[in-house]
């Protein structure tokens, strides 16, 4: 008998779930970025392991209240959790467990989870050790605690063999050959996005979303015409940059990106265009994808 199951990678911000699914996939189609709250939407990552296929959810981190567009991310990640077979809680070593303690008040024993200790690889093995120690007095909340390093993909076979035992016998739910259920205008969005949080500092990058606007398949060449929203009119000069050096940083990036995925070439175009507060405009957000 087969098994698969939903598996939803939970932790604070920056905590490095996109960077996770995208390893233990093999192939990168989560955005990933040093910058907290860069992930906003749920996406997802079909993973096979002998006979279980796993389909890691990528979640928004856990975090305060802000804006509307905020408000949506956390509801997004809280979804993700009442939604799963199982829960991938990420905790880098370098934090204390104040975060995993607001955590098991969100889960309330609800869905059963699995502690992953990250970036073990960043310091000695005494403070490994004693951050270890420092989870398993709550070794009755947790199936399992499993140190990795995500680069090295130390502790990934690991992960996957629990996950495998935890989750459900049941059919396939995906072809085994698919990498992920997303759009690729969304994947392709997602890029673009990463491009802009690469290359621009400050607020920019967060008052900023990417509309891909139509995409053309040809044999040779898929050619993709996309549209970055900012909230300020002066953010407008900071995308483009100084005689279209900044934009064209950008596409460069997100191009090479999507070439590597798509096995293509690729053209792509991109517009930019002001519209003032929309990441606390809720029609707005329902109308561009952000559906509570």
């Amino acid at each position: 008998m087969t098994k698969a199951g939903f598996v939803s990678l939970i932790g604070r911000p920056n905590a490095g779930k996109s960077t996770l699914m995208n390893s233990l996939l093999g192939e990168k189609i989560a955005m990933v970025s040093q910058k907290a709250n860069a992930t906003r939407k749920r996406s997802n990552a079909i993973v096979m392991y002998d006979d279980t296929q796993i389909i890691f959810v990528d979640t928004p981190g856990l975090h305060e209240r802000e804006k509307v567009l905020n408000q949506y991310m956390l509801d997004e990640a809280l979804k993700a959790m009442g939604d799963c077979d199982l829960i991938v809680y990420l905790a880098p070593i370098t934090d204390n467990t104040e975060h995993y303690e607001k955590f098991l008040k969100l889960n309330n024993g609800r869905v059963k989870h699995i502690i992953v200790l990250s970036k073990i690889d960043q310091v000695k093995q005494d403070k490994l050790f004693k951050t270890i120690a420092s989870y398993n007095k709550y070794s009755d909340k947790f199936e399992a605690l499993i140190p990795v390093a995500i680069p090295k993909k130390i502790g990934h076979n690991e992960l996957l063999k629990v996950i495998s035992s935890n989750l459900p016998e049941s059919p396939f739910l995906y072809d085994p050959q698919d990498l992920t259920s997303e759009l690729v205008r969304d994947i392709y969005a997602g890029f673009i996005r990463e491009g802009i949080f690469e290359n621009v500092s400050d607020e920019v990058p967060y008052e900023s979303d990417v509309l891909i606007d139509s995409i053309d398949e040809e044999k040779n060449i898929d050619k993709i015409y996309a549209t970055i929203i900012i909230e300020k009119e002066s953010q407008k000069g900071i995308i483009i940059g100084k005689n279209g050096d900044c934009i064209k940083r950008i596409g460069k990036a997100a191009r090479e990106k999507i070439e590597i995925l798509s096995g293509k070439k690729v053209y792509l175009e991109l517009q930019v265009t002001v519209k003032k507060g929309w990441s606390k405009d809720k029609a707005f957000l329902n109308e561009i994808g952000y559906k509570s």
